[in-house]
């Protein structure tokens, strides 16, 4: 088997790791990718947490939802950010679960409310339910954050860590753009603030590599994964062969040093896109939306103006059918399903002709709305 790259260059795979590659294989995933997977996370994190194991998913979103399912039971109640990552709601609105917000802001999940809601349960319970258990679990995405683009410090961090650890949360790490921050060093990541033992954290190669191979990995305690791994073996039974083999291959051709050197230009590709798509932003919606420019990721967070209450109207009845703009509506990443005025938007993948004009559209549906509402629009 060989690989064609990008640049032309060919890499001839291992036969006899081909070979391996057709036939069943161990749950936690191809062992040298696993390894190196490993190594990766001792260089890049050094979790001070020993003895933690590492095993390989069908993309990240397969080993979160089997870590869901096992912390959840009827009536858990279960602590996510508000706004969140639709994917996992999706998922979690599946299970006999209850959701309970906590409120963010431009560093992600705030560490204050996250107290407040734990230190006077069952009264802030929002479900209404005084014989709920506390929760014990927490749900976070800390870098370039689906759909906020809030990426959190270290300083945050660890303050919300210390209020896990005050209230013996276990947290779920979903980090999948933590190699997509702007800024050189990266902000450190739970996992490597970890001495307890109480953080899984969920890696993905989609965005640094390729969504197409579905390769995400679970780093966590050895009890914790080995539950995942056992509901691996009851399903779909371990990673696909190939596309860990094509993964490892092209890693084990780079090394640490090259894979450092690929996710900087990623990072640097992500970083003027940004930067563009602001552009965009300050000459086409001021007035018009409010936004935090992000630190990492590939996604901004606007709120509509114009006395837009709910942006699911604008963007479905106006602004996708009407305006040609593709945005989501905020209503998608709401524990609660609450009505919001805010939209998430994409720059990964259009240039900056399209940006600039999709944002002109796009004020131009919330100029029409404004009308309607009887809102004047300020553009000072």
């Amino acid at each position: 088997m060989t690989l064609t790259l990008k640049t032309g260059e060919k890499l001839e795979v291992d036969p006899q790791l081909f070979q391996r590659c057709l036939s069943y294989d161990l749950t936690s995933g191809l062992p040298q990718l696993n390894q190196w997977l490993v190594d990766l996370q001792e260089i890049e994190h050094k979790p001070p947490m020993k003895g933690y194991k590492v095993s390989i998913g069908v993309g990240s979103q397969d080993v979160l939802t089997k870590a869901f399912e096992m912390v959840i039971e009827p009536g858990t109640a279960l602590l996510v950010e508000n706004p969140s990552y639709t994917g996992a709601l999706s998922y979690l609105k599946t299970q006999p679960c209850d959701l309970v917000g906590v409120a963010t802001d431009e560093f992600g999940l705030i560490p204050e409310d996250l107290d407040r809601i734990l230190s006077n349960w069952p009264a802030t319970n929002p479900n209404g339910n005084k014989q709920q258990e506390k929760p014990k679990s927490v749900y976070l995405i800390p870098c370039g954050g689906n759909p906020t683009g809030a990426s959190a410090t270290l300083e945050r961090k660890k303050k919300v860590y210390k209020i896990c650890q005050k209230h013996d949360l276990l947290i779920f790490e979903d980090d999948p753009y933590y190699y997509l921050q702007f800024n050189i060093p990266r902000v450190p990541s739970y996992l490597s603030l970890d001495a307890d033992g109480r953080v899984l954290r969920f890696d993905s190669m989609s965005k640094v590599l390729s969504s197409g191979l579905r390769i995400g990995w679970v780093t966590g305690p050895k009890e914790l994964v080995e539950r995942i791994d056992i509901h691996t073996m009851v399903t779909n039974l371990q990673p696909s062969g190939i596309p860990q083999l094509m993964a490892y291959e092209l890693l084990k051709k780079w090394g640490f040093k090259g894979f450092f050197q690929h996710v900087e230009t990623v990072s640097t590709f992500y970083r003027t896109k940004a930067t563009q798509f602001a552009e965009c932003l300050d000459r086409r919606m001021k007035g018009y939306g409010e936004w935090t420019v992000p630190t990492g990721g590939m996604f901004f967070w606007i709120k509509a103006l114009g006395g837009i209450k709910d942006s699911y109207d604008l963007i479905m009845n106006t602004a996708i059918p009407k305006k040609n703009v593709l945005a989501v509506p905020g209503i998608a990443f709401m524990p609660a399903g609450d009505q919001t005025p805010y939209i998430r938007v994409s720059f990964s993948n259009v240039s900056y002709e399209q940006m600039d004009e999709g944002l002109r559209r796009l004020a131009e549906a919330i100029q029409e709305a404004a009308d309607r509402n009887k809102v004047a629009i300020s553009r000072k």
